[in-house]
């Protein structure tokens, strides 16, 4: 739930920022400004509760903490990849393929019930995915028509 408000709250504000200072609504890059903000407050999570999001993997899946730390450091750089206009369009696609890859961990973390924050297994379970996985659909939806142009 930050994260989608990080995403919207920030998208406002430069869509206003932009027609305030720049006399014009500029919905792309303010689009794009607010995926990256959101990009950075996620990427947080992965130095903050690198265990809890290590415990969200599934068992087959090796080198869990480097992971974790190999996805927040994408993350760092591909927000800032989104604001420029030649890099835009792969940093996009990295990320798509990104949200798609992680959409499984996220599945198998809400049926072990993982509470990454604590590193706990008391976290609200399988109906923790009416929320994540329409989420994850909207952070697709959101690269796809910013970054992507689809």
């Amino acid at each position: 739930m930050k994260v989608l408000l990080v995403l919207i709250i920030s998208f406002i504000l430069t869509v206003v920022i932009s027609r305030l200072f720049v006399d014009e609504w500029n919905i792309i890059l303010s689009g794009n400004i607010a995926m990256m903000l959101m990009l950075w407050f996620a990427s947080l999570g992965h130095f903050m509760f690198t265990k809890g999001m290590v415990m969200m993997m599934p068992a087959f899946i090796p080198f869990k903490g480097a992971l974790v730390y190999l996805t927040g450091v994408m993350e760092i750089i591909l927000g800032p990849l989104l604001i420029i206009n030649s890099t835009r369009h792969i940093a996009g696609i990295i990320l798509l393929i990104m949200f798609v890859v992680m959409l499984p961990v996220n599945i198998n973390a809400a049926i072990k019930r993982v509470n990454f924050e604590k590193a706990t297994y008391d976290g609200s379970g399988k109906s923790y995915l009416w929320f994540r996985i329409p989420l994850q659909l909207w952070f697709i939806a959101w690269v796809s028509y910013f970054s992507v142009g689809i």
